[in-house]
């Protein structure tokens, strides 16, 4: 007898990663117990900025050591990361929205507003290229990686979706996905000049259902699909306006799908070809903590603290376990969560 337990055993999970700085640590929290979970495989990653960040370390912590080798590269990277600043960009606020930026950190970003990155930093310092390079290696994970991996840039003279494969990826493309105009140097690859990926895709889920055989595709959100409140200052209005643009086209994306699936479902069955048997048979599931990530501040996002991002990744973890749980038989078989509703 074909059990819900032996189809959890041999469903494989492709992921779709959304960015969003250093709550990208939540996304670390998820990745760490679905690969502890161990009675599934994974099949694609679709990645932009931080998800970026976490779809790259994960398989390249894969190929060294497995799924055990993957858990201890994400939790090397982050802790790396949290390493990384020379002075604590960012102390508790006692207020229940996270943290307050220190003012130096502060003072850094008015300028942003007002200089570019080239006239603030001639030298181009980055910090996390230094770090991506010390925990990836490139030419082993084009050569060796089982995973089929999507990294999302933004091409800034067509604002056309740049998707990075496999052959394709390097510490420059990984930049790339993760480049905020405003501060750090616009990436050039093969002469192309790149920004941060989620401008057009926040992830790109496409590639996940064109290109992976797998029927499920688990979301894992970092920006709330509904905020509880409105933003009121300057700042709260500028970040929330940022967060909107990244999301956009992912929001279309999925509707998309919804609407695609609703179409394929009213094709009479003697009718229906390849693409609505695909669109018929894939499933989505989703984890995301928008609420509890939605009243942090703003500034949370450039707070790479160990305590914050430990406590993100806690979180995380616990929402991912939550979900294995309840949902994790659904793997296979159906959707764990109505696209239609979420996204129409």
């Amino acid at each position: 007898m074909f059990s819900r337990k032996t189809a959890v055993s041999r469903a494989r999970l492709s992921l779709a990663l959304q960015g969003g700085g250093a709550h990208g640590a939540f996304t670390w929290g998820v990745l760490d117990a679905l690969l502890e979970h161990g009675r599934f495989g994974f099949d694609g990653i679709s990645g932009t900025s931080a998800g970026a960040m976490n779809a790259v370390v994960m398989a390249h912590g894969w190929i060294v050591g497995g799924r055990d080798g993957a858990r201890e590269a994400l939790d090397a990277f982050w802790t790396a990361i949290a390493d990384t600043p020379p002075f604590e960009l960012a102390v508790p606020n006692g207020s229940g929205n996270g943290v307050t930026l220190n003012p130096v950190m502060k003072f850094m970003l008015r300028l942003s507003s007002v200089f570019s990155p080239s006239e603030l930093n001639p030298l181009d310092l980055n910090p996390l290229r230094d770090v991506i390079e010390a925990h990836v290696d490139f030419e082993r994970l084009r050569r060796r990686c089982p995973l089929r991996l999507f990294i999302a840039a933004t091409q800034v003279n067509t604002g056309k979706l740049r998707l990075f494969r496999n052959d394709e990826i390097s510490l420059d493309a990984l930049l790339a996905s993760a480049c905020l105009p405003t501060m750090h140097h616009t990436v050039e690859i093969d002469g192309e000049p790149y920004w941060d990926g989620g401008y057009v895709a926040n992830p790109a889920v496409f590639p996940l259902f064109y290109e992976c055989a797998s029927r499920d595709v688990m979301l894992v959100l970092l920006n709330p699909l509904r905020h509880v409140s409105t933003p009121a200052s300057a700042d709260e209005i500028r970040m929330r306006a940022l967060e909107l643009s990244f999301s956009a086209n992912f929001l279309r994306e999925m509707r998309m799908f919804a609407h695609a699936r609703e179409y394929a479902e009213a094709v009479p069955w003697w009718r229906r070809g390849r693409l609505e048997r695909r669109l018929l048979a894939a499933n989505f599931h989703l984890i995301e903590a928008g609420e509890l990530l939605g009243r942090l501040a703003p500034e949370t996002k450039l707070t790479p603290s160990r305590d914050f991002l430990r406590g993100l990744h806690d979180l995380g973890r616990q929402h991912a376990l939550a979900w294995l749980e309840d949902k994790s038989a659904y793997l296979g078989s159906r959707s764990s969560v109505e696209i239609a509703g979420l996204f129409s």
